[in-house]
């Protein structure tokens, strides 16, 4: 018995075999692609961190070399002073917004209170405005309240951000603990405070933990609101960098977004440590 294959059928059979191969292409060039958005900004840092010379029409460095590492960490730099003044304030920051996105997120958590849906909205406004508007007036605000300029008024501004994402993701957690476990809880005799500390909190304190990077890192890269309000009396390092760019002192400027790069992906993979799928699936609910 014989078996004759035609000619459209041998030319399907063929496409067939070249489909994955073809499949195997678009997928590397997508991530390629992927890769150039994502990590050519960062080797353009680290190439002007390491220039010592560079000009048009080179498309690469004429000297190479750590003078201006040198420079950024050097004894008469400000770099360390910005820095840690950006650290003081980002976690000065954190702080006031724990103090009230706690109680809050759990009350909003608990559904119900009145006008639920509207209070969770509100701390989204500072989202949906430019904000170099609203520094602009806050800042006209602060100057008659002596704010302008101080460490104060920084934190204060960037608490408004920063309580974005702290009553959202605290919200989050807290609907995601056990209501049952609360009720146990309260059937043997603890009261509710107790059954916070000892029940609600615990299994809330890793979202807790996340909103807390989440404004940190609002925080410790947040130049609007610095700029308009803390200026200059106040420098962090995104006014240091700002600063650095406006001059040309590109190299400087490299260096310092470097810097502020390490704390952002580190605290990165403790976010993705601490928020969990169920987690999630409550934001907004």
């Amino acid at each position: 018995m014989s078996t004759s294959i035609s000619t459209n059928e041998l030319s399907n059979i063929k496409l067939s075999m070249l489909r994955p191969k073809w499949g195997k292409y678009v997928q590397a060039l997508f991530i390629l692609a992927l890769a150039l958005l994502i990590f050519g900004p960062l080797l353009n840092l680290l190439i002007w961190s390491v220039a010592e010379t560079w000009y048009y029409p080179h498309k690469l460095p004429l000297t190479w070399g750590f003078k201006y590492w040198e420079q950024v960490f050097g004894s008469d730099s400000d770099v360390y002073s910005s820095l840690l003044t950006s650290l003081a304030i980002a976690i000065l920051t954190v702080l006031v917004c724990l103090l009230v996105s706690i109680p809050a997120a759990y009350a909003l958590a608990r559904r119900s209170l009145p006008f639920r849906a509207a209070v969770m909205l509100i701390f989204l406004l500072p989202q949906a405005f430019p904000n170099i508007a609203v520094y602009m007036n806050v800042a006209r605000i602060f100057y008659y309240w002596d704010l302008n300029g101080t460490i104060l008024g920084v934190v204060l501004v960037h608490t408004v951000h920063g309580l974005m994402f702290s009553i959202w993701i605290t919200v989050a957690a807290f609907s995601s603990v056990d209501p049952q476990q609360e009720l146990a809880a309260r059937n043997i005799g603890a009261g509710p405070i107790k059954v916070f500390f000892s029940v609600s909190l615990p299994q809330a304190m890793p979202g807790i933990i996340a909103s807390c990077i989440f404004v940190f890192l609002e925080s410790l890269d947040e130049f609007t609101g610095t700029f308009f309000v803390g200026a200059p009396e106040i420098t962090t390092l995104p006014l240091l960098l700002y600063t650095a760019s406006m001059e040309g002192n590109y190299q400087i400027a490299s260096i310092t977004a470097m810097v502020l790069l390490v704390p952002s992906i580190s605290f990165m993979l403790l976010v993705d440590r601490f928020i969990k799928p169920e987690m999630l699936s409550k934001i907004g609910h």
